[in-house]
């Protein structure tokens, strides 16, 4: 159990990332079928062959999926979080290049410690020489072959959770922010300050970290389950599954309500309504749903002029919502 003390500073102080990186390694995990595909089957049926070709082609990749571990450690270098805003893969990856071999040996010797002795091509690709240089390639073949044909798309899911996560942490507090993170975090008030809760282990044992007045990284993963850092050098950090994906790379459901939408106001209408469970701006509805912009402004023109849809305008942008009766309609 992972328990963060929260000052009244650290609201102020809370930063929110995105990591074109950490999502090429959370896509790695699912598509190895290190951790479940669950709404993401689509996805990973979709790009099997692709993940096969990778693996042929790029023998350390294997190695990266051998320090994949749930509810233990993971080498750190492989995945760190953004020092920034992130949101820059080659960035990303030029800190993993750097990292020292001294540290590379130490975290892999850690995170294979109470696994299973790997196959005798990942030991001698581990204790190779050029190790670093090595998952460094696989990571960037990983980020080729199974991110980036679809990162625009998925970067919009990720921006538009980190609207949604940024407002309601300003407007309503810690505990507004964490309700819908994960099942696994829950806000506890102490006064003017609070700790956040994360359950990291079905164990009792408490690990307690106090911000400080640092704040938090919050960083949203298409991809990806809930991870904590809270050990130097990284940045306290939460990465948390976003809202949104299933209706992102899935198919629409193909009967019920969904199907009834598309005939009440036509399919394209009823994705762009769908599509606002989360507000966004005409932009990120044209990346997410791959449609022109011509067509996403005539939609939402229609939309709002039924009642169904609202804008508001933050600095620069504009974005649009449901109202109450475009959520019924929905079926939210």
């Amino acid at each position: 159990m992972l328990a963060i003390e929260v000052g009244p500073v650290d609201v102020a102080h809370t930063r929110y990332g995105i990591s074109p990186l950490g999502e090429a390694m959370n896509a790695l995990r699912v598509a190895a079928g290190k951790q479940p595909a669950g709404p993401l089957r689509p996805w990973a049926e979709r790009i099997a062959p692709r993940y096969a070709r990778l693996l042929c082609e790029t023998p350390a990749v294997g190695a990266l999926t051998t320090l994949f571990r749930r509810g233990g450690y993971n080498a750190d270098f492989i995945h760190p979080p953004p020092s920034g805003p992130g949101d820059d893969f080659a960035v990303e990856l030029a800190a993993v290049r750097a990292t020292p071999l001294r540290q590379v040996r130490a975290e892999i010797a850690r995170n294979l410690a109470g696994l299973r002795t790997p196959p005798r091509h990942v030991q001698q690709i581990l204790a190779a020489p050029d190790v670093l240089t090595r998952l460094s390639d696989a990571i960037e073949a990983t980020w080729h072959a199974l991110v980036e044909p679809d990162w625009p798309r998925l970067r919009t899911v990720l921006e538009r959770d980190l609207v949604h996560r940024a407002g309601h942490l300003a407007m309503y507090g810690w505990a507004a922010a964490l309700s819908d993170l994960d099942p696994r975090v829950s806000w506890r008030s102490e006064g003017a300050d609070g700790v956040i809760e994360v359950r990291t282990s079905p164990r009792n044992e408490w690990e307690r970290h106090r911000l400080g007045g640092k704040g938090l990284l919050l960083m949203p993963t298409v991809f990806g389950t809930l991870i904590s850092y809270v050990e130097p050098p990284w940045p306290y950090a939460l990465v948390y599954p976003a809202r949104g994906v299933a209706n992102l790379l899935g198919p629409p459901p193909p009967q019920g309500g969904a199907a009834a939408l598309a005939r009440l106001v036509g399919p394209h209408r009823a994705q762009v309504l769908r599509a606002l469970a989360v507000p966004a701006t005409t932009t990120q509805l044209v990346r997410q749903l791959g449609l022109s912009l011509g067509a996403v402004g005539g939609h939402l023109a229609v939309l709002r002029e039924s009642g169904l849809v609202t804008r508001t305008r933050t600095g620069r942008s504009v974005h649009y919502e449901r109202t109450p009766l475009g959520g019924a309609l929905a079926g939210d």
